[in-house]
């Protein structure tokens, strides 16, 4: 739940409250590379790795994440945990991407631990790696990896932000959101086809004529 948003508080700062349930946790280890976050654990048992480091984060104490610095975090505890989240600078950018992250979740578009389909996924790292990438696998495996399934999902008809959900306040009349499950179909067929197509031709190409003599 956005607190106080970049508009709210006229600066390049987001406070987010995080409502965690048990055994419940980030999607993992990750760097931000232009902002600075600190949590404040107001409730339950939250473990912290940063910079290497675990522990378990006192209540009511502050922790900071420089820039740069890989961290995760997770509910250690048997109650849900209550969590304040700070974030500056690169707090629209990360407002933006929280906000399309929690938009998915309520409209039915990820999984039980919160996560996309690995299209939907891969534009999501794509659209948002200015706020976050994962430690693992290596960078330039992500990009790769993430290149090739954001050019299928974005040829299927997926986008990497929704206008439905990182505005604050959408604008009014039909608002762009994810794709229903005929349009994801009908995508994944459009896609298919393409690839028989290319592999034809591929094939086609690699044949020897039927006069070829050694």
């Amino acid at each position: 739940m956005v607190r106080l948003g970049n508009e709210d508080t006229g600066e390049d700062r987001l406070v987010v409250d995080l409502y965690v349930k048990p055994s419940g946790a980030v999607a993992g280890e990750h760097v931000h590379p232009v902002t600075e976050e600190s949590f404040t654990v107001l409730r339950g048992q939250v473990g912290f790795r940063i910079d290497g480091r675990e522990s378990i984060a006192e209540l009511n104490q502050p922790l900071h994440v420089p820039t740069g610095v890989a961290h995760d975090w997770w509910n250690a505890g048997d109650e849900e945990a209550h969590v304040i989240v700070e974030l500056a600078p690169g707090a629209a950018r990360f407002e933006e991407a929280i906000r399309n992250l929690f938009g998915l979740a309520q409209d039915g578009k990820t999984n039980s631990k919160g996560m996309p389909n690995f299209l939907q996924g891969a534009l999501f790292a794509r659209e948002f790696s200015d706020v976050l990438y994962f430690t693992k696998p290596p960078l330039v495996v992500q990009r790769l990896l993430f290149g090739v399934l954001a050019f299928v999902g974005w040829a299927m008809g997926y986008e990497g932000s929704y206008p439905k959900y990182s505005a604050p306040e959408p604008p009014s009349g039909e608002v762009a959101g994810p794709l229903s499950t005929t349009r994801v179909v009908g995508g994944a067929f459009a896609v298919a086809a393409l690839l028989s197509l290319a592999s034809l031709f591929l094939l086609r190409g690699t044949r020897r004529p039927p006069n070829f003599r050694r």
